[in-house]
């Protein structure tokens, strides 16, 4: 059994902490995630430019980072999973299914962890019982590799309005979730902010110990995503995997960098707002 310990070096800064930026959305088949990301190499580039610590890839697009000749760019983190989860309307068979030697191929790359979701929502118990089977078949693998496993537990609940799936704020059924991803083996997890932002720190506890990354979800205004980051670095979180609010945003390079200024420097909202004007 080999060591987790060299890669989660190279994943999270000297500080313990990590601002990753998700680009993997392609993989999901949901055409509204792509505004932003039709040319992938060249955010992939600005990315790199503007210094984020990690960028989160599908294995297919890997290469447009690893080519990237040199010792300073982001880590890879590949995503093994791909879904059809996301969209409306919501598909009537969701899947979430698992790469084919997967922790094998995110070694072959190089990178410094590999990700799975851990999706639960109470009418779709085949989609739960799919993704604690492919977190069960890539822990061991993990293991074997030292490849760092990144469990994101994802808590849904139907919009009768819309037709698709929306976070489900039940804090107790969302502990429960990321306690089991950290008893199958997660050793960073990746979660959605709670309702209250002023609760997160029992999603953090409950964690034992792991690391926390803040997901960021769907676009929200500069201020609140800011202020959230904020808030929840302060509760304890070890760093934000932003995808949609840094891509689509209409400056990326400077909401990372305002995003890297709250993570690593502690930066206030108004010192980062300052950065993005």
């Amino acid at each position: 059994m080999m060591s987790i310990v060299y890669r989660l070096n190279r994943l999270f800064a000297s500080d313990g902490r990590c601002c990753e930026v998700a680009i993997d959305h392609g993989a999901h088949c949901e055409p509204t995630f792509l505004l932003g990301i039709e040319n992938l190499e060249n955010v992939v580039n600005q990315l790199i430019s503007a210094e984020a610590d990690a960028l989160l890839l599908s294995m297919g697009q890997a290469h447009l980072l690893q080519n990237h000749p040199g010792r300073r760019k982001p880590s890879l983190v590949v995503r093994a999973d791909p879904s059809n989860f996301y969209g409306a309307p919501a598909p009537s068979a969701p899947f979430c299914a698992l790469v084919e030697k997967a922790v094998e191929r995110a070694a072959a790359l190089d990178a410094t962890a590999v990700v799975a979701n851990l999706m639960w929502t109470s009418d779709q118990p085949e989609l739960y019982r799919q993704c604690v089977t492919n977190i069960s078949r890539l822990k061991p693998e993990c293991e074997v590799m030292g490849m760092p496993l990144i469990v994101e537990p994802l808590l849904w609940i139907l919009d009768e309005n819309t037709g698709e799936y929306k976070f489900n704020p039940d804090l107790k059924r969302y502990t429960a979730l990321v306690r089991q991803a950290v008893e199958l083996g997660a050793d960073v997890v990746k979660t959605d902010p709670s309702e209250s932002l002023s609760e997160y720190s029992q999603i953090i506890e409950t964690a034992s110990g792991k690391p926390v990354l803040v997901r960021g979800g769907s676009r929200i205004s500069d201020k609140e995503l800011l202020t959230r980051t904020r808030e929840l670095m302060a509760l304890g979180a070890s760093g934000v995997v932003y995808g949609r609010n840094i891509y689509q945003h209409p400056c990326p390079e400077r909401m990372l960098a305002a995003c890297n200024a709250i993570v690593h420097e502690n930066a206030t909202v108004a010192q980062a707002e300052a950065i993005l004007s």
